[in-house]
């Protein structure tokens, strides 16, 4: 009786958890399916004390401790705010005082101050363990200011001048080209990460780059290649996906998208149009690396504080933008906790992990709905509605539709969609907020409060299911019906032994 009590009982909650949840069955994950933290090891974790050689956290132009321990430490800090891929800046062995990475001192050796190869290997072991995907930037133009190569006579023509103070790799030279094609695939085989930054492209031979990108794609399937070309010139960041560059930081985005949100009241008036615009002169879109600040820029932060805006508001619109239009989210380090900076080292600030959450937690909302409804990385873009301080855009894949809705306005704002735009009959529920719009003979009436942001899946108006109703009433009548048949033989039998 124990049994069949309680397998009645569930009855009704099964058939209603098997009521499908509205999104979309998630396919083979593509890298524009990724989510990107980008991290410096110097400025981010201090797990391991005994490799702390040469530390000064006074000085901001010396090493602060971070190291690979510290990066360990914290993947689940990272996996849980949703991010898919962790991205390390430079970790090969440096010239004294090169925390950033960029001046390279030996390439199979990683900095003694993050830690041994062995620590390395065991950080990509553990990143995979939790699905996380692991890059790592790759020096392909220079090595450091006083590379020991400089000083051998049968090197010298490895070099063809200087740029930044830093010596430039004559990548024309056939024994240059192997020896970087070697340590890059040697990198790959030795420790199974996931994808390379090539930073500064535009300074690299082209038959080099189309070499370089032939070989390391043989050596590992769906090996990642993002490039940067800091010209800001669309069409020639462009070019690089042409020649085997998967995705390029995108410069113009960052450049157009930065002004529009580091103030409340900015029109947001040409903001997906021009995104769509954007999108038509890229061989693939949706591997463009969409960011707002990196190693190299002024933080977004500081434009926000610069403006007397207060940067949490800020970088949620912001964020939204990122999370919700064509391209891969790259969030720098810090983001998360609106850290300052202005550039430079200054940009460069060590990360506080006791600060306030709140931000912490939209990202983290961001990353699930990002994983949930592949719309949001897969899906064609449509701006439905723009007033002014208020935009609102749909992205659409495979019977999927999701609505983005975001105010930049220091005033509460509606905005109309029209009923053609969308389906009548519809309902838009909100996944940020909870709030529910549903379609009237005006059309989708969406309210949002100033500065606030909602995503929205469109799906059937809610109301009483009806043969979720008919099967419950049915399930409950015939158990009542059975404890009533069982309460009478029990009776019964009762009579029958008196």
């Amino acid at each position: 009786m124990n049994k069949r009590f309680w397998t009645l009982i569930m009855i009704p909650f099964l058939l209603f958890y098997a009521i499908p949840a509205g999104a979309v069955e998630k396919e083979d994950r593509k890298w524009q399916d990724e989510s990107i933290y980008f991290l410096m090891v110097d400025r981010f974790n201090n797990g391991d004390l005994k490799n702390d050689f040469q530390v000064d956290v006074k000085d901001q132009m010396a090493y602060h401790g971070g190291d690979f321990q510290g990066v360990i430490d914290k993947l689940d800090y990272i996996k849980d705010m949703g991010f898919t891929a962790v991205w390390l800046g430079a970790i090969f062995d440096n010239e004294e005082n090169g925390y950033h990475g960029k001046w390279v001192q030996d390439y199979y050796k990683t900095e003694e101050q993050f830690g041994t190869i062995e620590e390395f290997k065991e950080l990509v072991k553990q990143a995979h363990n939790r699905n996380l995907k692991v890059l790592i930037d790759f020096e392909l133009n220079h090595v450091g200011p006083n590379h020991q190569w400089l000083s051998e006579s049968d090197r010298q023509d490895w070099f063809s001048g200087q740029q930044a103070d830093l010596p430039v790799l004559n990548q024309e030279n056939p024994e240059v080209r192997g020896y970087l094609i070697d340590a890059a695939k040697w990198w790959i085989d030795e420790t199974n990460i996931d994808g390379y930054y090539l930073d500064n492209i535009s300074v690299a031979e082209e038959s080099f780059m189309k070499e370089f990108s032939e070989a390391v794609k043989e050596q590992k399937e769906n090996f990642y290649l993002l490039g940067s070309d800091e010209t800001n010139d669309s069409e020639a960041i462009a070019h690089y996906q042409t020649i085997g560059v998967d995705g390029l930081l995108d410069y113009p985005l960052a450049e157009s998208t930065r002004p529009i949100f580091k103030k409340v009241d900015h029109s947001l008036s040409e903001l997906i149009t021009y995104k769509k615009e954007q999108m038509t002169k890229y061989k693939d879109p949706y591997l463009m690396a969409s960011m707002l600040d990196n190693d190299q820029m002024v933080r977004f932060t500081h434009d926000a504080v610069t403006n007397n805006q207060h940067p949490g508001p800020r970088w949620k619109l912001a964020l939204t933008y990122l999370y919700t239009t064509p391209g891969i989210p790259v969030v720098f380090y810090g983001t998360e906790i609106a850290l300052e900076g202005a550039g430079g080292e200054k940009s460069h600030g060590q990360m506080d992990f006791r600060t306030d959450k709140e931000l912490i937690e939209y990202i983290t909302k961001l990353g699930e709905l990002r994983s949930a409804y592949p719309s949001l990385t897969r899906g064609t873009l449509e701006l439905l509605g723009e007033d002014k301080e208020i935009v609102v855009y749909k992205r659409e894949y495979e019977g999927e539709t999701s609505v983005i809705a975001i105010n930049n306005s220091s005033e509460s704002k509606n905005i109309t969609i029209k009923n053609e735009l969308l389906e009548e009959n519809k309902e838009l529920r909100g996944l940020i907020s909870d709030d529910l719009v549903k379609s009237s003979d005006e059309g989708y009436v969406l309210f949002l409060d100033r500065e606030e942001a909602e995503v929205y899946v469109l799906a059937d108006q809610s109301g009483i299911n009806i043969p979720f109703v008919i099967a419950t009433i049915i399930v409950y009548g015939a158990f009542i019906t059975f404890i009533f048949l069982l309460w009478r033989r029990a009776k019964k039998k009762r009579a029958n032994e008196k």
